[in-house]
This record gives structure tokens, sequence and C-alpha cells, in this order.
């Protein structure tokens, strides 16, 4: 068992660089926005062309297939699960539908009083055309049953948890937690003449992307030691598995509580006590064309969904 791998949560892909790791931090966080937002009121089709999208730009960028593979692949199979379940559970429309056309079909020629007191003329009747070959119901076999809106329901759930999901992973990915911040840290600047503290705020942000793997390493380590012990839990029983369980917690706690202390004893002894005394130096972001080519494609971007996203 690896956390580290299994659950690559906040972890950076440091080798090999893809085109993506050389995007300015601040118009990856545009595009992560962007694909957090555009979901919103959007239709099956866009969503559905956004989960693509994502896949595209995994493929194009040369991602590793040992990286993704635990990510996307898991992520694929759970958004189908879910796709499934929802297409073909109740649509919440138990409702008998009214048919579109009555029982005796009205004939071209006669008044609708006609129709309804029966003194239409059945010599020569003309029939109306049929409607358009519509139906509600998509499928049916037995007591499987896909409507339209169950199936709306499914397309929208899970393309929005995959997108959701994958797109900040991928951003994290591609992303140094030190480029994240000075992104954060640029775009918040106007916010000093509000006397923010933004840099102890950046700080903070850093500090917590670093804590992550801290936190998986010592839950991996603890497991291990758990597993490494044999302990029958049947004999034990329920109250003393879970005595065993509660030490496991408390354990965990004082040790992050450790690692919290000796980062802050690190972070004195290297003098760091205000913003003023201790400069943090974060990267040098400067915008190139490469960068250019990536806003000018999320304009792009922006107007496709105007357009053609809307939910109808």
């Amino acid at each position: 068992m690896d956390l580290l791998r299994s659950l690559p949560l906040g972890l950076y892909l440091e080798e090999p660089l893809t085109w993506l790791h050389h995007l300015d931090p601040r118009v990856k966080l545009a595009w992560l926005m962007s694909f957090l937002l555009a979901p919103v009121l959007a239709n099956p089709l866009w969503r559905i062309a956004l989960a693509a999208m994502l896949i595209i730009l995994t493929f194009s960028a040369l991602i590793p297939w040992r990286v993704w593979r635990q990510q996307m692949v898991w992520l694929l199979a759970l958004s189908s699960l879910i796709f499934i379940l929802i297409a073909i559970s109740p649509d919440g429309l138990p409702a008998n539908h009214q048919p579109r056309l009555p029982a005796e079909e009205l004939t071209l020629g006669q008044s609708p009083l006609a129709a309804i007191t029966g003194n239409a003329n059945q010599d020569n009747p003309v029939f109306t055309p049929q409607p358009s070959p519509y139906s509600y119901i998509l499928f049916q076999q037995g007591p499987v049953k896909i409507t339209r809106k169950s199936l709306d329901l499914a397309i929208n759930v899970s393309t929005l948890l995959f997108t959701l999901v994958y797109s900040t992973n991928l951003y994290l990915l591609t992303t140094a937690p030190e480029e994240i911040t000075a992104g954060l840290e640029s775009l918040m600047l106007p916010f000093k003449a509000l006397n923010w503290p933004i840099t102890e705020i950046i700080l903070t942000l850093t500090l917590s992307l670093r804590f992550i793997p801290l936190v998986l390493e010592e839950i991996q380590n603890l497991v291990r030691s758990i597993w490494t012990r044999a302990i029958n839990w049947q004999k034990l029983g329920m109250k003393k598995s879970l005595q065993v369980w509660l030490i496991v917690v408390e354990r965990l706690l004082e040790n992050l509580l450790l690692r919290a202390e000796q980062i802050a004893s690190a972070m004195k002894v290297r003098g760091f006590t205000t913003p003023n005394q201790h400069r943090v130096q974060w990267h040098q972001l400067h915008l190139r064309w490469g960068d250019w080519l990536a806003l000018t494609s999320l304009v792009v971007f922006w107007g496709s969904r105007i357009v053609w996203g809307w939910q109808s």
C-alpha cells in the first residue's frame, strides 16, 4: 500500500516537464476557474465536450501513463457507473402523460364542436398527418427504462463529477505549490490597499500544500505498522478494535503536531518573523507567447460557451 502513489492529492509531477508545466500559473488558474464555472447552466453536449477537452489536454501534454492511469481511469469508471445508475433510475415524474392525440382523431374540415357531438361526416374522412416521432421514453426493456429526463440528469451529474475533480487534479499535477502561491499573490495584490496580510495568507497556503504529502506519509506509516503486527481483528471484537484505531488516530495527531512544530522551529531559526524582516522569494512570473496563446484560446472558449453552451 502506497498512499503517496495511489492518492496523489496535491502532488506535483516534477518530471517529465510538459507544455502545461511551462504555462504561467495565473493563466492555468484562469483555465481552471473556467472549467469549474462553464458547466453551470450548460447543455449536456457542452458538458461532454468539457470532459473530452480534459482528456485531450492530458494526451496532448504527454503525461506518463503511470501518473494518470490511477486518476483518470478510476474517475472515468466512477463517472460511468454514476451515469448508468442515474440513467436507469426513476426520473421523478411518475404521473401518466396525456396522449398527444385524442382517442378518435379529428378530421379535416370539421369543427371541434362537431367532433365532440359526433356529427362529423363519416363518408370521406380525411385524417390529419401524424406528429413527429417524439418519444419521452428512449429505452424500455422489462424494469429498465431510460427517459429523456433521466438521460440528461445522468449526463449532467457524471460529466460534472469528472470535470470538477480531474480539472483540479490536472492543475495540481502540472503546477508547483510555489507557482500556485506566487500566482495567487500576484492576483491578490490589489487587496493590499485594504491592509490585507497577503504575504501571510500566501505563506499559510504554501505550507498547507506542502503539508498534504506529510499527512499521507504519516497515515501510510501507521497503517503499515498495524499490518506488520498481524492483529487478529475477529478475536479482538468490536470494542477492542475501536480502541486500537483510536490509539492510531491519537498517534497520528501527535506526529502531525510534531511535524508542524518542527516546521515552525525551522522558520524561526532562519529568521522568519514578519514579511518585512524576511521576504519570501516567489517565482518570477512573466507572460510568454504560449501564455498569450492560452489566453486567446480562453476568450474563444467563453465565446463558444455563450453562443452554443446554454441549456435549452
